[in-house]
């Protein structure tokens, strides 16, 4: 799955995992091959209309609920044809790459250890475990926080010790919005500017009546 030499140079997507303040960098998380297909689902949260006020049904609640299902590949093949520069691969095949999407949804190991502590002791109230602010990051105009709702592998290729070798990775995820984040925080700065952004591009299409076959406004 080489590229070829006379093809544009692609910007990769992948992650970025923030601290839960967002103010640092906690790793990146780039993807071998980019999606071929990306699956966006915005469902409108409109007021209820079931009250009676007949204002009601002209009015949005907030912003949509959007959801991304994507399908992410791994494949080994290029790395096993030069052993000597990718020593990790022969030894583990695609484990480590597939770890690191793990991870996202994974509490650290110290992190349960303390929680199962804490527990021992008789505290009657453990707060969930702490979890990174996750970016999606589709190119520099698309750099959106984002929850892991689904996550699923299908491994379709095994070396002699049977480490894959190849495997499609399918996500599902939501967009965080202002109703999931703190005002002020990096993940809510991130939704607003993405909102700011589709609005903006929204505007730069004129209104065309006469395309509908319209001389004036209805």
């Amino acid at each position: 799955m080489s590229a070829s030499p006379r093809s544009p140079r692609t910007l990769k997507g992948g992650f970025v995992l923030m601290d839960g303040d967002g103010r640092a960098v906690l790793r990146t998380i780039t993807f071998q091959y980019n999606p071929d297909l990306l699956t966006r689902t915005l469902t409108p949260r409109q007021a209820a209309s079931e009250t009676g006020d007949r204002l009601e049904a002209l009015r949005l609640r907030g912003a949509p609920v959007e959801t991304l299902r994507l399908e992410i590949e791994f494949d080994a093949t290029d790395r096993l044809e030069q052993p000597d520069r990718n020593k990790e691969t022969v030894d583990n095949g695609i484990l480590p790459d597939l770890a690191q999407l793990e991870t996202i949804i994974s509490p650290q190991v110290a992190d349960l250890i303390a929680a199962d502590g804490l527990a021992d002791q008789g505290t009657l109230e453990i707060l969930p475990l702490p979890s990174p602010l996750v970016l999606l990051v589709l190119g520099p105009r698309r750099v959106l926080p984002v929850r892991v709702t689904e996550f699923s592998i299908v491994e379709e290729a095994f070396d002699t010790r049977l480490n894959p070798i190849l495997a499609k990775v399918t996500l599902g995820l939501r967009l965080l919005s202002n109703d999931d984040l703190t005002y002020g925080s990096k993940g809510a700065a991130l939704f607003f500017a993405q909102a700011q952004r589709r609005e903006s591009f929204a505007q730069r299409t004129a209104p065309a009546l006469a395309a509908l076959g319209m001389t004036g406004a209805p």
